[in-house]
């Protein structure tokens, strides 16, 4: 699906959370056979952030959703919409969401989960964008959040040196500050969907004790058919652009991608011809924070003040589903 119409739509605040724990190279040295030599040169990460046994999702969520408010000036009240976008709930059901508006107190806003894997944030702002352009609702908050630690199983050396906790929250309303949804495209082929996936746990495996005892609870990986894949997709999404919306390559500032490898970004950039520097890049921090991913991107080069009104930051995702999106903003 593509939408090449520009909706009037902008991001009036970010807001993120990390959980304070580090885990690092060297820590997942003495759980696994590995070490910092094997894991940097192949993803890019050096350590990641997991939440503490107490926290869940909807608890990074409402952190990170807290200072977008408190950084737009806007009461809780205000929202009209939660969006939260995760492959790591709290639970089946309630919706994340709904427990992120209890903690809030947004007592006016709808509130539902979004769940396309990596690929989810951008799904929902483009959701919002729609709803915020027919002028369903005002003020909305689009939430990445994931708590992957819970589903990574750290018996298995080439998938848990890649995940990590964390939360980033955008506020969206119709534009007063020259913001623009300039183009998003949306897309999905479900026949690779057992590439990325969690076998156990829903209605086509139930929970059994055959099921805990095999491990089917986290997640299962097949690295190099999604690396192949993900490159490809990346660059035509990227290639796109252009022929799509008008706008030359160099005149975007900022590609914000899905911190998935760091090999995957670099070799996408390099086959388009793009700067590598261009790619705001977190993944040696932070891990592959799957729905997260994005949104903590967008709020730390907004912090730093790498991202200015008025410059054009691409996002760019491909996940689990399989699925990918990529939005092109006036930030």
């Amino acid at each position: 699906m593509k939408c090449s119409k520009t909706l009037s739509v902008e991001i009036a605040s970010v807001g993120s959370y990390l959980p304070e724990r580090v885990l690092s190279n060297d820590d997942l040295s003495e759980m696994v056979d590995t070490s910092d030599e094997w894991i940097y040169p192949r993803t890019g990460i050096r350590e990641r952030r997991i939440a503490a046994p107490e926290q869940a999702t909807s608890d990074l969520a409402a952190a990170a959703a807290e200072q977008a408010l408190a950084r737009a000036g806007l009461e809780p009240e205000g929202l009209d919409a939660i969006l939260v976008a995760t492959c790591t709930p709290d639970h089946q059901f309630p919706a994340t969401a709904c427990l992120v508006q209890a903690a809030l107190g947004a007592r006016n806003a709808l509130a539902c989960d979004l769940e396309a894997a990596c690929s989810g944030f951008v799904y929902a702002l483009t959701h919002a964008a729609a709803m915020l352009e027919t002028g369903m609702a005002d003020n909305i908050l689009v939430i990445g959040a994931e708590t992957l630690s819970r589903m990574t199983d750290y018996t298995d050396r080439r998938s848990c040196i890649l995940f990590g906790d964390g939360a980033a929250a955008a506020l969206l309303r119709r534009a007063t500050d020259g913001g623009q949804v300039l183009y998003t495209e949306l897309g999905a082929d479900g026949s690779g969907g057992d590439l990325l996936i969690i076998p156990a746990g829903g209605t086509r495996s139930p929970a059994s004790l055959e099921t805990v005892k095999n491990r089917r609870h986290y997640m299962k990986i097949k690295g190099p058919e999604v690396f192949k894949i993900a490159v490809n997709k990346l660059l035509e999404l990227l290639q796109r652009i252009p022929e799509e919306t008008g706008v030359d390559l160099a005149d975007i500032k900022m590609v914000i991608p899905h911190q998935s490898n760091a090999r995957i970004i670099n070799s996408m950039l390099k086959r388009a011809g793009m700067d590598l520097g261009k790619a705001y890049m977190n993944i040696d921090r932070v891990g592959n924070t799957s729905a997260a991913s994005i949104p903590i991107a967008l709020a730390e080069a907004v912090e730093q003040g790498k991202l200015q009104r008025g410059d054009l930051v691409l996002l760019m995702a491909f996940g689990g589903g399989l699925t990918w999106a990529s939005a092109l903003l006036r930030y």
